[in-house]
C-alpha cells in the first residue's frame, strides 16, 4: 500500500509536482492531497492504486520490508518490471 510519505519520496524522485502526478494517475488533485496529507485522512484505495500503477509506469519501485519502506527509482520498464518480480 502506498503511504503518503512514499508518495512524497517518489514524486521527489522523479521531480514531480502534486499536479503532474494527479494528472499521471488520473485522479483529482483534491484526492492526491488526502493522499498525501499527514492527517490521515480517508483515500479510496482505487486512488491509491491508480497513484502506485503510475508511479510504477514511471520506474518507480516501492519497497517495504521488516526494516522499513522506501521506494527507488528504476531507469526502464523492463528493469522495474523485473524489480517488481523479485519483491
Amino acid at each position: 500500500m502506498i503511504t503518503a510519505r512514499l508518495s512524497r519520496a517518489a514524486r521527489a524522485l522523479l521531480g514531480w509536482t502534486q499536479e503532474t502526478l494527479a494528472d499521471e494517475a488520473r485522479v483529482s488533485l483534491t484526492a492526491l492531497k488526502r493522499l498525501e496529507s499527514e492527517s490521515d485522512l480517508k483515500v479510496y484505495e482505487s486512488t491509491r492504486d491508480q497513484v502506485r500503477r503510475a508511479f510504477e509506469a514511471h520506474g518507480i519501485v516501492l519497497l517495504q520490508s521488516d526494516q522499513g519502506e522506501g521506494v527507488m527509482l528504476v531507469h526502464g520498464r523492463k528493469a522495474a518490471s523485473d524489480m517488481r518480480k523479485r519483491n
